[in-house]
């Protein structure tokens, strides 16, 4: 009957302790490895900083296609890109002028 006694009172005195370090492993997994947890905090930086370079290289493309557009508004007329525009849209040169054909990938502009 002692030992049964002994046993019992070790239950009761490491329950408590070892409920609470289940507990407390259960929320720091999850703290880790969870859907809000550090892990994916990372992953959730790292695509905010792709997003972001993907925004600073569309905002440069539209700077760039807003800098040609002014330059062909009617109020002020950038004469030589305007002719580039008609040259390229019309697929013409003058007689004195020497094209130079370039493959599609390497582009100039």
């Amino acid at each position: 009957m002692p030992l049964l006694r002994f046993i019992k009172r070790i239950f009761n005195a490491l329950a408590l302790p070892v409920l609470f370090l289940a507990v407390s492993g259960y929320f720091v997994w999850h703290a880790m490895h969870g859907e809000r947890g550090l892990i994916a905090r990372e992953h959730r930086v790292a695509d905010i900083a792709a997003a972001r370079a993907e925004l600073a290289r569309a905002e440069a493309d539209r700077d760039a296609i807003e800098r040609r557009v002014t330059g062909l508004r009617g109020d002020r007329l950038d004469r030589d890109q305007l002719d580039e525009r008609a040259r390229a849209l019309l697929n013409m040169a003058g007689r004195d002028e020497i094209v130079v054909p370039y493959p599609q990938d390497r582009r100039l502009y």
